[in-house]
């Protein structure tokens, strides 16, 4: 796919590049960034360089992830990065990102998820945009929680990082969600709104 930008009210979302380097090397030195994401610890200037130059336009080119620079509208400050990845499952994606230290709080991510979210499930016909993060990453899941996303469970050992396997949160967003239609039609379970499909007594009388 040919690298797209995206607007919001208050953000650009545009595609990584080698001008990006330092400041992703700058943002990523937060212990926070290096704690809950998957990018190397510590953080060095190639593994920047790297990301920004080669492996995020490789991403675009193969179709693989699409990742995004979270800047203000006004000032091209950047406050985040966000990246839709195509999972082995037709029509899923998954979401991730991650904020400025300086910037969080705001609503900037929530903001940029909505968005590429619209953006996955017009321009990318997604049906279902899924989140993982490891249990306790309370800041990634409040903010997928404000983007509607319903959580779905916990996964044993469903994440790597950093060569540990971890257990994880889910999640999902679909295109109804948001009032979108989706890629092929969706017929819900009969429990599908109780945890775990348990049967509803209410409807069983």
């Amino acid at each position: 796919m040919e690298p797209t930008t995206l607007t919001t009210r208050r953000l650009l979302l545009r595609p990584f590049g080698p001008r990006d380097t330092y400041r992703v090397h700058a943002a990523c030195q937060d212990p926070d960034i290096q704690r809950w994401t998957v990018i190397p610890s510590p953080y060095r200037l190639t593994d920047a360089e790297l990301f920004t130059a080669k492996l995020a336009p490789a991403g675009w080119r193969d179709d693989s992830a699409y990742s995004f620079a979270l800047e203000l509208r006004e000032s091209a400050t950047l406050v985040g990065a966000l990246s839709i990845d195509r999972r082995s499952r037709p029509g899923t994606y998954e979401v991730g990102y991650w904020s400025t230290k300086e910037h969080r709080g705001r609503g900037y991510v929530t903001e940029a998820v909505l968005g590429s979210a619209r953006w996955a499930f017009t321009a990318l016909r997604a049906d279902r945009l899924e989140w993982r993060a490891e249990i306790g990453n309370l800041a990634s899941r409040a903010v997928a929680l404000r983007a509607g996303f319903r959580l779905e469970g916990d996964q044993r050992s469903g994440l790597l990082n950093k060569g540990v396997r971890r257990d994880a949160w889910t999640a999902a967003l679909l295109p109804s969600d948001l009032g979108l239609p989706g890629a092929h039609p969706y017929l819900p379970g009969r429990h599908a709104g109780r945890p775990g499909g348990a049967p509803d007594p209410a409807r069983e009388r």
